[in-house]
C-alpha cells in the first residue's frame, strides 16, 4: 500500500485569536493592540514539544490545511502535506498556523482599526520587520503552551519566516523547511516597492491611502493579482482543465477578484517593505536547526539557480542543510499544487525530528 493510500481527511481544524497589548516593534513604534488569527491541527503533547509552526506566503492566509466545519471552505494551501499520515503528520504533531502580523486575514494590519483613533490604520500603520513577525508568533506559541518546535515550515514569504525563526530563536526548533524562497531579498526590491506604491496610488479611490471610505481599490488589486498569479504559474495549472485561452483568462480573473475583495492594499506595501529589508543570510552562523531548502524548477520568482550559493553559505556556516529540487511545471506554486513531487523528501526530513520529539531518549 502506498503512503498516499494511508492519508485521511484532516478533522478538527481549530481557529483562534491571540491578543497582546502595547507591543513595541523593532522600529520603536508601539502597537496598542497586536492580534493574530490562527488555526491549529492535532494535539499538543503534555511536554509541549511536538509542535510545528506552518508559515504562509505573502498574500496568503493562515488556512494551511483541512476545511472548516460544514465543508464551507476550500482546503488549506498545504492540505496535501499537513494531516493524518501526511509528511506533516497531525497524528503526531500539533501544527500551528498563524496569520502573520501586517497581513489582512484577521491579524493586526493596516486594515485594522487603530484603537486610538477608531479609524483604519491605512498608510499610518508602522513599518514592521520579519523579526517583528516571528516575535509575535513566538508570543502566540508561548500562550498555547508550546515549549519547543519540531520545525518551522513554509513556502515563499513563509520561507522567509522559517529562516528568520532559525536566526532569531536558534534553540527553539530542531528544523526548518524553507520552500520556494530565499534567505534574503533579490536585487531591485526597492524599485519593485516603489512601483507597487505607484500602482496603488493611481487608483481613483486612493484618497491619500484612505480608500476605505471610498469603497476600496478592488479593481487595481484585481489587476495586480492577475499579474501575480500568472507569474506564480497559474496558467500551467489551469491549462489542462481549461484549454480555451479566453475561458482560462476569465477563470484567472475570477480567482483574482475574490482575493482582491478580501485583501488590503496597504498590507501588500507593509509586507513588501519588510521583505525588502529582510536578510537572514548574514546571520547563518546563528542557525542550530537542520535545514531543508526546496526550490521549483520552473519558479520565476525564486529560480533554482539560487540553490548552489545558498547551500554553500549554509554549509560554510556549519549548518546541517539539505536541498531538494521540485521537478514541477507549476512554478512558484509547486510546493502545494505539485506537493507529491516533494512530499517524500519532506517526510524523510521531518520523520527523525518528529521521532526525537515524541520519543525522547
Amino acid at each position: 500500500m502506498t503512503q498516499a493510500a494511508n492519508f485521511r481527511a484532516l478533522a478538527g481544524v481549530e481557529t483562534g485569536r491571540f491578543v497582546r497589548r502595547n507591543v513595541r516593534l523593532e522600529s520603536g513604534a508601539v502597537l496598542p493592540e497586536l492580534a493574530l488569527a490562527y488555526e491549529t491541527y492535532g494535539r499538543l503533547a503534555a511536554d509541549g514539544r511536538n509542535a510545528l509552526l506552518a508559515t504562509h506566503g505573502y498574500t496568503s492566509s493562515h488556512h494551511a490545511a483541512g476545511t472548516y466545519s460544514g465543508g464551507n471552505s476550500d482546503a488549506g494551501w498545504w492540505d496535501a502535506l499537513i494531516g493524518p499520515g501526511k509528511p506533516i503528520d497531525t497524528d503526531r504533531l500539533f501544527v500551528v498556523s498563524s496569520n502573520m502580523l501586517g497581513s489582512a486575514y484577521g491579524s493586526t494590519g493596516p486594515g485594522s482599526l487603530d484603537p486610538r483613533t477608531g479609524r483604519h490604520y491605512g498608510p499610518d500603520f508602522p513599518d514592521i520587520t520579519l523579526g517583528d513577525i516571528v516575535a509575535a508568533q513566538k508570543a502566540l506559541l508561548d500562550h498555547l503552551g508550546v515549549e519547543h518546535l519540531v520545525a518551522v515550515a513554509g513556502p515563499s514569504f513563509g520561507g522567509f519566516q522559517a529562516f528568520q525563526w532559525a536566526v532569531s530563536y536558534p534553540a527553539f526548533m530542531d528544523g526548518i523547511v524553507a520552500a520556494v524562497t530565499s534567505p534574503k531579498p533579490g536585487a531591485g526590491g526597492e524599485a519593485r516597492l516603489r512601483e507597487l506604491i505607484e500602482r496603488l496610488s493611481r487608483d481613483p479611490n486612493w484618497n491619500g491611502g484612505r480608500y476605505y471610505e471610498r469603497g476600496g481599490i478592488v479593481e487595481t488589486l484585481t489587476q495586480l493579482r492577475i499579474e501575480t498569479l500568472k507569474l506564480y504559474g497559474i496558467e500551467a495549472r489551469l491549462a489542462p482543465a481549461i484549454p480555451d485561452r479566453v475561458a482560462r483568462e476569465a477563470a484567472i480573473r475570477e480567482v483574482a477578484a475574490k482575493w482582491a475583495r478580501e485583501f488590503d492594499g496597504h498590507s501588500l506595501v507593509v509586507l513588501r517593505r519588510a521583505w525588502t529589508i529582510f536578510d537572514a543570510e548574514k546571520d547563518f552562523g546563528r542557525i542550530k536547526a537542520r535545514v531543508l531548502y526546496a526550490l521549483s524548477r520552473t519558479d520565476k520568482l525564486f529560480p533554482p539557480d539560487l540553490a548552489p550559493d545558498v547551500m554553500a553559505k549554509l554549509k560554510a556556516a556549519g549548518v546541517d542543510a539539505a536541498y531538494v529540487p521540485i521537478d514541477s511545471e507549476l512554478g512558484h506554486m509547486a510546493s502545494h499544487w505539485d506537493a507529491a513531487k516533494w512530499s517524500a523528501p519532506l517526510g524523510a526530513f521531518l520523520s527523525p525530528l518528529i521521532d526525537r520529539a515524541t520519543h525522547p531518549t
